[in-house]
């Protein structure tokens, strides 16, 4: 709930915040001191974004793109529900667009008939209003990507320290390229259910995850074109939403090319079982540098000063 008058919230905006990256599920980084004064476009925009403790007051909408935007109105996944928990809640980062929130609801109560799952223990979404995040992500900046981590909950009471301590299980062997026996149907069922939905766009998992459900699964296999090999998603899987409609400032990410993609997930199992030699020609990889507030959607200065 959006409880701060708005000149409370002005004198909050501006945070920084430690570097960042990658995609997988990292310790949080503290908080850094409070950044004053007026915005301009040549700022780090994750030390903009990580400080805003609250959402802004505009209608709701994803802005941009995954890895390159922002959210405006953005709703917050109660800490705690029926058939989910939120966790690392020091990262404030359950906040997304209603209908990811929606999504995440639905897709708990699911989980809660799988026998073994009370539900869903949820990890990362997004900032408060998106944009860069101060660590652990590239994408999750605009309100439709969610972490849902891999462990079937026992019990939804944990506390908030519990929630902190608490880690999700690593599900994979040899690397990536197996499951482990961790792995059972009911993760099978639970992809599945999520893949099937026609709010997901795709689902990053790891590799022999894929793999394995690629020599599994019976019936209608059409649901795992939406299944995409990533690293780093062994202890979560990472759903990310498709724009909602009339969301005219979103910008969905290319078609999955067709056919259930089985094929291109054994390459890279066959890639991590034995890795192929370098390339002594291919160029250097460039550090990826910080996004400024110029690199984002024009909108997304708006969503900082939005009340």
């Amino acid at each position: 709930m959006i409880h701060r008058s708005l000149k409370a919230l002005a004198l909050t905006l501006l945070l920084g915040a430690c570097a960042g990256g990658g995609v997988a599920e990292i310790t949080a980084a503290p908080p850094a001191p409070p950044v004053r004064g007026a915005m301009h476009t040549d700022m780090v925009a994750k030390r903009v974004f990580g400080g805003v403790p609250l959402p802004s007051s505009q209608p709701s909408q994803p802005i941009g793109a995954y890895s390159r935007g922002c959210q405006a109105g953005a709703v917050q996944l109660p800490e705690t529900g029926p058939t989910w928990q939120a966790m690392r809640l020091s990262r404030n980062r359950n906040w997304a667009q209603p209908q990811t929130v929606a999504f995440i609801e639905d897709l708990s109560r699911f989980a809660a008939t799988l026998p073994g799952w009370q539900g869903l223990y949820v990890g990362d979404m997004s900032q408060p209003r998106g944009g860069p995040m101060t660590s652990g992500h590239a994408s999750h900046q605009t309100g439709l990507d969610i972490d849902v981590w891999m462990n079937p909950p026992s019990r939804l009471n944990l506390s908030a320290q519990e929630r902190e301590d608490i880690s999700a299980i690593d599900m994979q062997r040899a690397g990536g390229a197996y499951v482990n026996d961790r792995w059972d149907a009911e993760h099978e069922a639970l992809l599945r259910h999520a893949a099937e939905d026609p709010r997901v766009a795709r689902i990053f998992l790891f590799p022999g995850a894929k793999v394995h459900m690629c020599q599994t699964a019976t019936g209608d296999r059409s649901w795992l074109r939406k299944i995409r090999p990533w690293f780093g998603h062994n202890d979560h899987f990472h759903v990310r939403l498709n724009c909602p409609a009339g969301a005219s400032g979103c910008a969905d990410q290319d078609p999955i090319p067709a056919g259930d993609g089985c094929a291109e997930a054994q390459t890279w199992v066959d890639n991590i079982l034995h890795p192929p030699p370098p390339d002594p020609n291919a160029p250097a990889a460039e550090p990826r540098r910080d996004l400024t507030l110029a690199d984002l959607p024009g909108q997304c200065m708006g969503v900082l000063s939005g009340g």
